[in-house]
């Protein structure tokens, strides 16, 4: 593939790059095309020297910047127009975003602006005439092999199923700012407002070590065990769509197809099942504890630990180890 590999990037929270975009840089980078980027910000937006750097240690040569003034805020359909008009400026064979919420939606939008079919959640990708890919459906029940016709190719990368790597040779990553042309439609639909999480505490999504529980907690009281396991450990609490569904926790908590997708040094899941949607969330996790008192549960088939009995007994005395391990 000879023509420019253009890849959307997010920025984290604290300005930078987020780690699900390296990582759609990283599986860009194998179709073997020149690559590039492309950035959305304010009118006054600058990636700083440290973020060109981290972009620049991917390999690529351009950072198209995106700014506008009514893009402070998320707006898909003016963002999914910045980057077609990026596409078609620079004749990319290909657009690549990482497959969350946001880059799942953008690429969406842009498929429909071009009239082209776009591949979601991929884990590779072939070039050529048509392009062939690999993607997760299902939850990552089944994987998918399918042919992609046209260009450019559009694709979304499957979180945590591609290694974040640096190019073999570095670029020094220029910045190329431009000025979309954004139609009073595409701004109908935006972020006016947010809510912002409960502070403290790490993030589900960077946690190392994350402590989920299920249906078999039994109520938003019976938490407290897992709260206590997961801040001995430093980690975060998460938790299945039941429990969500329950009441018992936000939103925020969940971990699965629709909620969370995360990949901690260890997952220790508590009174969980093993639903395909949840363990779509998880698949990430470099080692997963389950604790279920059904020694039948789905979800020991994936566990590399397992601990058959009530969470209400096992998780307690866990914890209780953890201290006295710490107090001698």
């Amino acid at each position: 593939m000879s023509t420019t590999a253009l890849v959307f990037l997010e920025q984290s929270a604290e300005g930078g790059i987020d780690e699900l975009s390296e990582q759609a840089l990283s599986f860009a980078r194998e179709l073997g095309a020149p690559l590039e980027a492309v950035l959305i910000g304010a009118a006054d937006a600058a990636p700083s020297a440290a973020v060109l750097q981290r972009i620049g240690a991917h390999g690529v040569a351009t950072v198209h910047l995106a700014a506008h003034p009514a893009f402070g805020a998320y707006a898909p359909a003016a963002w999914a127009s910045a980057i077609a008009q990026a596409a078609q400026s620079v004749s990319a064979g290909a657009v690549i975003a990482a497959g969350s919420e946001r880059g799942n939606e953008l690429l969406a939008h842009v498929a429909a602006r071009t009239g082209r079919p776009m591949a979601a959640n991929c884990i590779a990708l072939t070039p050529g005439a048509p392009a062939e890919v690999t993607r997760v459906r299902w939850g990552g029940s089944l994987l998918e092999h399918a042919r992609l016709h046209g260009s450019p190719l559009l694709a979304t990368v499957a979180p945590h199923a591609v290694a974040a790597t640096p190019a073999a040779a570095p670029a020094d990553t220029a910045v190329a700012p431009f000025a979309p042309e954004i139609a009073d439609a595409d701004l109908v639909v935006r972020v006016v407002g947010r809510v912002p999480a409960a502070a403290g505490g790490v993030s589900l999504a960077d946690a190392d070590v994350v402590v989920s529980g299920g249906r078999g907690v039994g109520s938003a009281e019976g938490f407290s065990v897992i709260e206590e396991l997961a801040e001995l450990l430093g980690g975060a609490v998460g938790c299945s769509r039941a429990v969500t569904s329950a009441g018992w926790r936000p939103h925020t908590d969940q971990v699965g197809q629709t909620g969370t997708k995360i990949a901690p040094e260890i997952y220790i899941a508590c009174g969980i099942s093993g639903a395909t949607q949840h363990m779509a969330g998880c698949k990430g996790a470099k080692k997963l504890l389950a604790i279920n008192p059904d020694g039948e549960a789905s979800i020991f088939a994936s566990a590399d630990y397992a601990v058959i009995g009530d969470l209400h007994e096992v998780v307690p005395a866990i914890s209780a180890e953890l201290r006295k391990a710490r107090a001698t």
